[in-house]
């Protein structure tokens, strides 16, 4: 037994003991009295269970604001307030947009999620002291009777002390559709449900010794998903940060020493230098962009508990569905009742209402009759045999219109079970329908009383199969066309999910591989197997676990919809899990999206938004590195020539604000469905680094020519160079944005006027320190402007050739 320690230095944490025998001969009519209750409580013999696998509000806020970049622009800012210049340091705003964008997006998903728990959590009927209370499943203790109804949720590991025609669904945990009949003695385990007839159970385990927390507890770990968006960002980071030390220690020997300025000013060079090298404005565009994603998804019902999840999932190529409650809605249907000849017609449908609107404990079968069937009965039952696994059949008997048998064919009927009867029944089942036949017998039902099937004459086939969402052929039409791959995973027999998937419009459909045939786990007959199949059945959780290693051995990236206890470790160990609100909340507490209403068709809207996030991105960060690249450029001139520093940080504000942050915002939530393409880095860097060094020649040309003249001294020639660097980049600009739609055009020309305002009106000079210069260093910052036009397009040109080849 696994036990919490509540006091002392273990507190909280889990021990291992010698698990007490359960006492399986409790009283299911009286159930554990007060004292014996709180006995199990002080031993700790509870069903307390390991907390879910989210972060704490204390993790959250930390893996948000102790970040590398948030370290790097938060140094450089304190170093510029200390050298008295707090005005240079407006650059270090960003820290707090980028952690508050994080932590506030990450602490809702949290808050949505717990609160989705709460609400779907289940609750007890205990026997104590003879009376039913319903508990909180964490009050429940070893040796409590529990009583189990249609649609109550088993909380615990047990064993059946009483039963009443019990059926129990174990499909969350094994992935079987068929539920089990469960009589005295049989164990039951938590997770599953009630889904016909009542009894009672006595709890044998409790916590974390739960069949259902064992199966999560490979899982109950908090992991982030792996994001190559993400990644490249960070690559970037850290290149930068290799860059940083090096170059600061470069710019501050060069500015100090051998230029001989003060500590002041040479600490706001060579920051200026510094804070030009780090794209902290990609970091935080890539974290609104995938905000705005978050927002967008939950006005479909769709909850992503990590930011990068809808990026990922844009990226996927194999899609393994999970049959129950993805493609179908994990009920049954009528698709067809064949009467026999020479039987009416109407008298069939009459004895199929009367046998599904009288059950006192309908089945699936049952529900799914009575569905068909919207008139009510009119006829009157006087008799009995419910259904069982072993027989296979039930029946009843109703006053005037004799007496029914429904179940399944071979068990129903012995003697006239051939010939083209049996033809049609193998057909109908070959085709992953369920097929019971009706028939009618002279003998009459008793209610208790066990009875031999006796002799029938069929009266009609009735064909069931499941109910497939309405939804389900339109959503993997538009995975076909977007070249993402569907693979049908179920623990249901391959035929019948060879049925589903063929009615749900997915190609290759009748490739259906029983996984009970499938070669040793791990091996490469194995992967191959998995890699040709589209449709398995009789999977095992492990076993899709093993599906999910195997295809992302083969380089694919792989998303997993689930919604059971089975799904889990497959879930977790895709590279994007998404379960269903609907499921078990083991599988909510390790997928990165949770479809709040367990919506299949939400997937398209969840690719499309990555698509967006990632293109976009693409488009505006070669914007954010060509920052990067003159500000590393300049920096390096500067310090190996010991020349002043052409740009203050003040300008780079100017410069970040107009030519790449405001613009790049915009451009970063347009509509973007473009299929996303690998190398994105490399695209990146072919368009940021050609433009980063024209930006650089031409600030650093004009800004050493300007000082020729003794009438123009650093201060006044950095006018010009910012004028061109700006000038310079909101070329670039207009280069990204092309081709231009109203609302580019209008972004582009709206940026060219507010960078111009800057240098016109006169708070806008003095607040970025631009003074009035001479005028021919206008005419030459022009001049060197028309220059770098072509040397841009040149620069393109290249990247594209290289990239091609």
């Amino acid at each position: 037994m696994i036990l919490r320690v509540s006091d002392g230095p273990s507190a909280g944490r889990w021990r291992v003991n010698v698990n007490p025998v359960p006492d399986t001969t409790t009283d299911p009519l009286t159930g554990l009295t007060s004292a014996e209750v709180a006995d199990r409580v002080a031993r700790g013999l509870t069903n307390a269970v390991p907390d879910a696998p989210t972060r704490t509000v204390g993790q959250i806020i930390r893996g948000n604001v102790l970040t590398p970049i948030n370290f790097v622009v938060g140094t450089l800012a304190a170093m510029v307030i200390a050298a008295g210049s707090p005005k240079d340091a407006l650059f270090g705003g960003v820290i707090i947009a980028n952690s508050v964008i994080g932590v506030v997006q990450e602490l809702r998903a949290k808050s949505v999620l717990d609160q989705l728990s709460v609400v779907s959590a289940p609750k007890a009927q205990a026997v104590r002291n003879g009376v039913l209370t319903e508990l909180r499943v964490h009050e429940l203790v070893l040796d409590d009777v529990v009583e189990l109804r249609g649609g109550a949720q088993v909380v615990a590991d047990g064993t059946v002390l009483t039963s009443e025609n019990m059926e129990i669904d174990e499909s969350l945990l094994t992935g079987e559709a068929d539920p089990v009949v469960k009589n005295a003695g049989d164990p039951v385990l938590s997770g599953s449900a009630v889904v016909a007839g009542t009894g009672r159970m006595v709890v044998t385990k409790v916590g974390a010794e739960n069949y259902a927390v064992k199966l999560a507890e490979e899982a109950r770990r908090f992991t982030l998903v792996n994001s190559p968006l993400r990644n490249d960002v960070n690559r970037i980071v850290t290149w930068v940060g290799y860059l940083i030390i090096p170059v600061g220690v470069l710019l501050a020997t060069s500015q100090f020493f051998r230029r001989d300025e003060g500590w002041q000013e040479s600490i706001i060079s060579t920051v200026a230098g510094l804070v030009g090298m780090v794209p902290e404005g990609l970091v935080l565009l890539t974290s609104v962009a995938f905000a705005v994603g978050v927002v967008r998804l939950a006005k479909q019902r769709c909850l992503v508990q990590e930011l990068p999840a809808i990026e990922v999932l844009a990226r996927v190529d194999v899609l393994c569905a999970d049959k129950t409650g993805t493609i179908t809605e994990g009920s049954m249907e009528v698709a067809g009742i064949q009467p026999i000849e020479p039987a009416d017609h109407s008298e069939v449908d009459a004895a199929l209402a009367a046998l599904a609107q009288l059950d006192p404990d309908p089945n699936a079968t049952s529900r799914a009759l009575d569905h068909h069937f919207d008139e009510p009965t009119t006829w009157k039952i006087t008799g009995r045999v419910p259904f069982s696994s072993a027989r296979k059949w039930s029946g009843m008997s109703f006053a005037r219109h004799g007496n029914w048998v429904l179940g399944a064919p071979e068990n129903v009927l012995t003697t006239d079970y051939t010939g083209v009867l049996r033809e049609q029944v193998e057909h109908q089942a070959a085709m992953g329908r369920r097929v019971l036949v009706l028939a009618e017998t002279n003998v009459a039902f008793a209610d208790g009383q066990e009875v031999a099937l006796p002799a029938v004459q069929p009266k009609a086939l009735v064909l069931l199969e499941d109910v497939v969402r309405h939804d389900a052929k339109a959503t993997l039409d538009y995975f076909a066309a977007q070249g993402v791959t569907v693979k049908v995973i179920s623990g249901d027999n391959n035929v019948t999910v060879g049925a589903v998937a063929k009615r749900a419009g997915l190609a290759k459909w009748a490739d259906n591989i029983n996984a009970t045939t499938m070669p040793e786990e791990g091996t490469e007959e194995f992967v191959d197997a998995v890699e040709n199949g589209t449709v398995f059945g009789r999977v095992t959780p492990h076993q899709k676990r093993a599906m999910v290693k195997a295809l992302q051995s083969r380089g694919h990236t792989v998303a997993m919809t689930g919604d059971g206890v089975n799904d889990v470790l497959a879930l977790k160990d895709a590279d994007c899990g998404v379960a269903m609100a609907s499921g078990s909340e083991a599988t909510r507490g390790v997928a990165q999206l949770v479809l709040m209403d367990s919506n299949f068709s939400a997937m398209p809207a969840v690719v499309s938004e990555g698509r967006r996030v990632i293109n976009n991105i693409e488009r505006v960060a070669s914007l954010f590195l060509a920052k990067t690249s003159y500000s590393v450029i300049l920096s390096i001139l500067t310090g190996v020539f010991a020349l002043a520093y052409p740009l203050r940080p003040i300008h780079l504000s100017i410069l970040s604000w107009f030519t790449i942050g405001v613009p790049a915002f915009f451009l970063a939530l347009e509509p973007n469905d473009q299929r996303v393409n690998e190398g994105f880095l490399r695209r990146v860097l072919g368009k940021a680094v050609p433009a980063g060094m024209v930006i650089a020649a031409a600030t650093m040309a004009v800004f050493a020519i300007a000082q020729l003249d003794e009438k123009i001294d650093p201060d006044h020639a950095r006018t010009v160079a910012v004028l061109v660097a700006g000038s310079v980049a909101l070329m670039n600009l207009y280069r990204v944005a092309r081709p231009l739609n109203p609302l580019r055009a209008t972004l582009v020309i709206t940026m060219i006027g507010l960078f111009a305002l800057a240098f016109i009106l006169p708070w806008g000079r003095d607040l970025f320190e631009l003074p009035i210069t001479e005028a021919w260093a206008y005419g030459l910052a022009a001049a060197l402007i028309a220059i770098a036009w072509p040397l841009l397009q040149l620069g393109s040109r290249v990247a594209e050739w290289h990239h091609r080849r």
